[in-house]
């Protein structure tokens, strides 16, 4: 400990040092619409997904969302985040289906009758396939389409304790358009007219939900994340950090590459201690705003348990929770935790990666039955305790020198800390 503090680097909090989270702390479970939801109304998505395993009707949020919300406050949460699905809203350019009114209306009262409040993101990647005739985000009426319909959803939810997100992942957005075949032209103009977008409706926001909180969440890509957000977050208003975490970087550990090969979420080697050294560098470059880690979670290979590495996800929830909790011993200002998610989905082109704290065969289970996964009694005592306990030793072993922190990492290595 005193090596490292002589020559300037942070050292973590020891584990007696852990303490419970701050008064306050929310924690929450996520899902999105798209991925959710099933009877997709015509999108980007319904496009892009002609190409993938088949769509079908995803885990059928749609009917079957009072289990789920009644499933999650089981656990102790107080934050249920879901997405409205634009297409779902705004079927035709200015024409807004009542019934998607009604559907999200149910949303948000089941989630409130089960003393939960709603994270609202209003867009996770899909768009209304009108939207990209017309040239999606390269057209000068986009900004102003996306605010109008987000203009209809606060409206109809403000007054009820909501937290928003505008744009989910909003460099993974542009990827997703750049590699599913998107116009040129329109992920050309995407990455200035969102934050001009989300800019926008978070001045929309305060205007019409005075006292909520608003931001955009960010993925957290290791190595580059400050490259990242020059383009997106750098420019964005924001109330908090919302930080999606799910995989870091080690010498020793390059599987976080598996992201990008195909999507083989399952094949990522689990980073836990790369959380701690992305929440402090995220502190670093704003301290004055508390963080809200928005998603995160692990993938198993079409359910199988134990992975191949043998890693749980019990193992994986409990690891993640220890390193946030040594991050606010080291004065992270934490509000809140989210994990991705309630149930298995859609992810975007296979149902093969399973992030789900209940597992759901979508693909070959006509009945979509909700199994509780190791995961639902672990993130339930973890939340009835306030974390893990004072005296909890991580499991998952950290990488060897973490990319995002070499100097400290190796050091702490080299002292056995």
């Amino acid at each position: 400990m005193a090596a490292i503090a002589v020559i300037g680097l942070a050292a973590p909090a020891q584990a007696a040092d852990l303490p419970p989270v701050p008064d306050g702390f929310h924690w929450g479970v996520a899902t999105s619409g798209y991925q959710s939801e099933g009877y997709a109304t015509p999108s980007n998505w319904s496009v892009y997904d002609d190409k993938k395993e088949p769509y079908g009707n995803s885990v059928d949020f749609l009917h079957r969302y009072k289990e789920d919300i009644a499933n999650a406050a089981s656990l102790g949460v107080d934050t249920f985040r879901f997405g409205v699905e634009w297409p779902r809203f705004e079927p035709q350019p200015g024409v807004y289906d009542p019934a998607a009114f009604a559907f999200y209306d149910d949303v948000v009262a089941e989630i409130e009758s089960h003393g939960m409040k709603p994270m609202i993101t209003l867009s996770h990647w899909v768009h209304p396939k009108w939207f990209t005739d017309q040239g999606g985000w390269g057209s000068s009426k986009a900004i102003d389409q996306f605010v109008a319909f987000s203009k209809q959803v606060v409206t109809r939810y403000a007054g009820q304790g909501a937290t928003w997100i505008t744009f989910n992942e909003p460099f993974i957005y542009l990827q997703h358009e750049l590699t599913e075949g998107a116009s040129p032209f329109s992920t050309l103009f995407l990455p200035s007219r969102l934050v001009k977008a989300h800019n926008a409706v978070y001045d929309l926001i305060h205007q019409l939900d005075p006292g909520a909180m608003v931001s955009s969440n960010v993925a957290y890509i290791p190595g580059v994340e400050p490259v990242l957000d020059a383009v997106f977050l750098n420019h964005m208003k924001k109330d908090f950090l919302g930080i999606d975490y799910y995989y870091g970087a080690a010498l020793d550990n390059p599987t976080a590459l598996y992201a990008f090969i195909g999507a083989q979420f399952w094949k990522i080697r689990p980073a836990p201690e790369g959380l701690y050294y992305a929440l402090k560098l995220y502190h670093r470059r704003f301290p004055d705003l508390p963080i809200w880690i928005v998603e995160n979670g692990m993938a198993t290979d079409n359910g199988k348990t134990p992975r191949a590495d043998g890693i749980t996800r019990s193992q994986h929830l409990r690891d993640h929770i220890y390193y946030m909790q040594r991050a606010i011993a080291d004065g992270v200002p934490m509000i809140g935790y989210n994990y991705w998610s309630i149930t298995d989905n859609y992810e975007w082109g296979s149902y093969r990666p399973r992030f789900g704290l209940w597992t759901v065969d979508a693909a070959t289970d006509p009945t979509l039955t909700r199994k509780p996964t190791d995961g639902v009694a672990t993130y339930t005592d973890i939340i009835a305790n306030g974390g893990d306990p004072a005296d909890y030793v991580p499991t998952i072993k950290p990488g060897l020198c973490n990319i995002d922190n070499l100097a400290t990492s190796c050091l702490k290595r080299l002292l056995g800390l």
